[in-house]
């Protein structure tokens, strides 16, 4: 009985009191840093999307507190999670599942359950950090991306060198740039263990004409990171 009050609401049957606000408010911003600082762990991530976890939780918990035992409560839920629409450029797996951790904490705190919520984010955060901490689950992919004159024809040109350094690579998209004189070859690429990445640009830059070639980071929904 004692654990079944541990694990309950924080909020009284009679409503939403001055104490169970700050309690759950509190509880909020604690875990709202939570979340932000494990996005964080292992990963790329831009200062505003961590000001906005971190104010997610909170907004998520007011909302659910003005709605405590309406029956709008339902369609105020759904509508706090289409929040996830928010950004307009496309995001990471990652990214989405912060987003919804975030969302899941507020709405836990709102309706009282903080020991839940806390529970929530600190299984997430261990499981996150413990699989961005194997090499296995580590990014390999790269994308390289190759300037080209317009009057060469790149089938078959960058194969020997690819397959001497590559494990794998696929061509994912080719556009023209300064007025159509230049193409720009976009390649989903894992490089093997050991090689040289100066010796791997460098062959490619006698086939190629030396034109720019940059080989970076692979980011899902993202440009590379140039080296």
């Amino acid at each position: 009985m004692q654990m079944l009050d541990i694990m309950g609401s924080v909020i009284p049957a009679t409503g939403v009191t001055l104490n169970s606000f700050i309690i759950c408010t509190v509880a909020s911003v604690i875990l709202g840093a939570a979340v932000a600082y494990i996005h964080t762990i292992r990963n790329t991530f831009s200062k505003s999307f961590i000001v906005t976890l971190f104010a997610i939780p909170v907004i998520v918990e007011v909302i659910i507190l003005l709605v405590n035992g309406n029956l709008g409560a339902g369609v105020a839920v759904a509508g706090t999670f289409s929040l996830v629409r928010f950004r307009s450029a496309p995001g990471t797996a990652r990214e989405i599942l912060s987003l919804f951790l975030a969302m899941a904490t507020g709405l836990a705190t709102g309706m009282g359950y903080i020991l839940i919520a806390a529970l929530l984010v600190i299984t997430v955060g261990l499981i996150m950090a413990a699989l961005s901490s194997l090499k296995f689950m580590q990014e390999t992919a790269r994308t390289l991306q190759i300037s080209i004159p317009e009057n060469l024809d790149y089938d078959g040109v960058f194969e020997p060198v690819m397959n001497e350094y590559l494990d794998s690579y696929h061509l994912s998209n080719v556009k023209t740039a300064q007025m159509g004189t230049v193409y720009k070859l976009t390649y989903d690429v894992v490089m093997k263990q050991g090689v040289s990445t100066k010796a791997f640009i460098d062959s490619l830059r006698v086939r190629n004409g030396n034109l720019e070639i940059s080989l970076g980071r692979h980011i899902d929904g993202k440009e590379s990171v140039q080296l």
